[in-house]
């Protein structure tokens, strides 16, 4: 039914808050972060409800995650790349600089 996009061998490595995850080059992030069985992406802002990817086409923004030090990133729309940096987001993204109160 389904069918990588790239290379289906897992090649390189990805950390999500410093746990090494295996990735597939030419995979979105969220695809790889799902395969891993990973259990939620971000914590929305009011409620603290955790939040996994919905709808992979970059329309619900429920798959944000910090990249590489930037917040609010769409995972589903992000390809991985050796080596790259992600954290969970806890609730807002943190700009570094800019207080958006």
């Amino acid at each position: 039914m389904f069918e990588p996009v790239g290379s289906a061998e897992v090649t390189i490595n990805i950390y999500l808050d410093g746990r090494p995850i295996p990735a597939r080059a030419g995979e979105t992030i969220a695809a790889c972060l799902l395969r891993a069985g990973v259990t939620h992406f971000r914590t929305t802002p009011v409620s603290g409800a955790r939040r996994l990817p919905y709808c992979m086409i970059g329309h619900c923004f429920d798959c944000l995650i910090e990249i590489d030090g930037i917040g609010s990133r769409q995972a589903c729309l992000s390809q991985v790349v050796t080596g790259m940096k992600l954290r969970t987001q806890n609730g807002p993204a943190i700009i570094p600089g800019v207080d958006l109160q």
